[in-house]
């Protein structure tokens, strides 16, 4: 696994109360850390409360969408970014969102919801 720190950023709690459990079990980071809002997420990494070596973040997010992130993330310093692995987690099944994601030179992959030890599993292999 390897990873230090996991970012989960999703605004469902549900959604990251199952993604985390998932995390966890299969200890795919030492420590993971949720944040609700994309706009929290991208303050902590600007301020370097939060350096995290992967971000699963979700597409569809009130105030600030998972694009939006990105686009702030861009804006960041090299040391700020990390060169972390971006993996978008969505429930979206909309071809333009997953070509979008495809399209990002920051996304990793694009990951339909929910988040399964399998899919981990295919991350790591």
């Amino acid at each position: 696994m390897g990873y230090k720190v996991c970012l989960l950023i999703d605004d469902n709690y549900i959604d990251n109360f199952v993604t985390r459990r998932i995390l966890e079990g299969s200890n795919f980071a030492e420590k993971v850390v949720v944040q609700q809002s994309a706009t929290d997420a991208i303050q902590a990494i600007r301020e370097g409360e939060l350096k995290p070596d992967v971000i699963f973040l979700d597409l569809r997010m009130p105030l600030m969408d998972g694009f939006e992130f990105l686009q702030e993330y861009d804006k960041l310093k090299t040391e700020q970014k990390s060169a972390a692995k971006i993996f978008m987690l969505s429930s979206s099944l909309d071809p333009i969102d997953v070509k979008r994601s495809n399209q990002n030179k920051y996304i990793t992959q694009f990951i339909h919801k929910p988040l399964t030890q399998k899919v981990l599993e295919d991350l790591n292999a």
